[in-house]
């Protein structure tokens, strides 16, 4: 097995899988299933793959009137103009009605690279968990994103799924156990706690390493449900390590960060410190540069980390 892949590619090829097994499957694309790897499944199904041109808005129009003669569309395109061009369709024409649409849009974030800020949604996380009746996931690789789509389908109503473009190391193996709703720990600590969601979550398992190297002992957990989000990880993160820091590829203003700031703030107040992007564009860059430069690697999580604890 290859010990890297995108959680793209991954989507791509799992919707073939559970088009298989559901014939009411059905996919949407605007004129960017190359990129998305909705073509995959256009491949196996060509029946039940449309793309609906560079549209956005139509696209999840389209998705929404499948879904109301029983349909499950999965509607694709990148995160910038699935989430952003075609947000007010998305809550009046989906989530209002809670109908049964998978929204799962590619490029996310930072990492999408030389594509520049104007490709580079860092805002998707914010404006999707806002909505009622939407749930919010973001997969930490290619093994968890199969485990979502999954548990998406088991939902009977409107499921966002945040993807990347770069590829990512495996972290999980085939018997892993996604809940919505629920974090995964992945490792222990009692000094702080390191929260992470998408390809932060093998940034953070990182740090963790460092952290060990320095005589700190930090628990991770990934947090893959963003809504529902899981307040009892996070209260006895807080109570049990007494400092937290959030790593997201995402704006820390209504993120993965914001939404366990909200928490704390009522059940558990302790020492937080958000990873992430700090209220600012991206620009165009190889990944590893921007990584760098927008703070988001295993040393920023550690210096994060130490600021937190300095605070308990």
């Amino acid at each position: 097995m290859v010990d890297k892949k995108s959680t793209r590619q991954a989507y791509g090829e799992y919707l073939v899988t559970l088009g298989e097994k559901n014939k009411n499957l059905v996919v949407l694309d605007a004129d960017l299933s190359g990129a998305t790897k909705t073509n995959i499944f256009k491949k196996a199904c060509p029946e039940r793959h449309f793309n609906v041109g560079i549209a956005e808005t139509n696209l999840m129009g389209m998705a929404a009137g499948l879904a109301t003669v029983g349909k499950i569309p999965f509607a694709s395109t990148f995160a910038i103009f699935g989430a952003g061009r075609a947000y007010e369709v998305i809550r009046n024409s989906i989530c209002y009605p809670k109908l049964n649409v998978k929204i799962a849009l590619t490029h996310s974030g930072i990492s999408v690279g030389e594509d520049g800020g104007s490709h580079q949604s860092i805002e998707d996380i914010a404006l999707m968990r806002v909505i009622p009746n939407m749930t919010v996931l973001c997969p930490a690789d290619a093994i968890e994103t199969e485990k979502m789509m999954d548990a998406a389908m088991e939902i009977n109503g409107p499921v966002y799924i945040r993807l990347g473009r770069s590829d990512v190391p495996f972290l999980f193996d085939e018997d892993y156990e996604f809940k919505v709703g629920k974090a995964s720990l992945l490792k222990t600590g009692r000094d702080v706690t390191i929260i992470a969601t998408g390809l932060m979550v093998g940034v953070a398992l990182e740090a963790a390493e460092l952290l060990k190297d320095d005589g700190i002992s930090a628990r991770v957990l990934n947090m893959g449900s963003i809504k529902p989000i899981d307040i009892d990880a996070i209260e006895d993160a807080a109570i049990k390590t007494g400092a937290i820091v959030t790593a997201e590829e995402h704006s820390i203003i209504g993120g993965l960060g914001g939404a366990v700031a909200e928490v704390l703030c009522e059940v558990a107040p302790v020492p937080m410190e958000r990873v992430g992007v700090k209220d600012i564009f991206g620009q165009s860059g190889k990944v590893g540069a921007l990584m760098e430069k927008y703070e988001l690697t295993p040393k920023d999580i550690v210096i994060a980390a130490k600021k937190a604890i300095k605070r308990k």
